[in-house]
């Protein structure tokens, strides 16, 4: 039984996101409960946001998809795509969640507590998409389409202009330390044609696992292309573009 102090600082941020007062609010303590605490409290696994993280990554592809599709008409599939996953990486999660004070509400075991889990970017964002789908089973789907658009309309803009959506490098880079600190690391496997028209293949690793494979006149070329499928596998970007 959730005890009342609870119920209220869950009804405070619902608050202060302009959200009404929640139908189930074993939902929202669910998606503010993360897995360190179940574990040392020995509780259910499903009684985390792990669950709900995993339906809200859902909505907040469809709502951003959404928006960018009405805001900007004149923009092609892969455009759209290049900002979304941008928009819908941890990093940029991560942000709206401080913006929001979403760290403050979030509960955590003694030990992730300790080591600062209440600032981390993984942490912060995966509540936060875990938040979006509490609210998305409490029948709130137009307050999650209010909010993202009032936390979106200057982020969509800094990222429309700048050259993240355009580089796969660094797009893949800014992904890669949000989650964990790691550095994606390039090695030529292949070189090939005469020295005047060479060809290049470039494997691109994270945490010594390949992840893409680009084919380029230079190596720069190559890298590009290797960081756009490792995007691709990672899920931030469609293969499809």
């Amino acid at each position: 039984m959730m005890d009342k102090t609870r119920k209220q600082q869950i009804l405070a941020l619902l608050k202060s996101l302009n959200v009404k007062r929640p139908k189930d609010y074993d939902l929202y303590d669910r998606a503010l409960t993360h897995s360190s605490y179940t574990y040392e409290n020995k509780l259910s696994a499903f009684d985390n946001y792990e669950r709900l993280e995993y339906l809200g990554d859902a909505v907040l592809k469809l709502v951003v998809s959404e928006y960018l599709f009405e805001r900007f008409p004149e923009y092609r599939e892969g455009e759209l795509t290049k900002i979304r996953a941008v928009v819908v990486s941890d990093a940029k999660l991560a942000e709206i969640a401080k913006a929001i004070g979403l760290g403050e509400y979030i509960v955590f075991g003694s030990s992730e507590a300790k080591s600062g889990g209440r600032k981390k970017v993984s942490n912060l964002a995966c509540a936060f998409e875990a938040l979006l789908g509490a609210m998305y089973l409490d029948g709130k789907i137009l307050e999650i389409r209010d909010m993202m658009c009032e936390q979106l309309e200057t982020f969509v803009t800094e990222i429309d202009m700048s050259k993240t959506k355009d580089n796969y490098k660094a797009a893949l880079q800014e992904l890669t330390q949000a989650d964990g600190g790691v550095l994606p690391v390039y090695r030529t496997v292949k070189e090939s044609g005469p020295s005047h028209n060479r060809t290049f293949h470039i494997e691109v690793s994270i945490n010594g696992e390949m992840v893409g494979i680009g084919i380029g006149k230079s190596k720069k070329e190559a890298q590009q292309q290797a960081a756009r499928q490792a995007l691709a596998v990672l899920n931030e970007l469609s293969e499809g573009e």
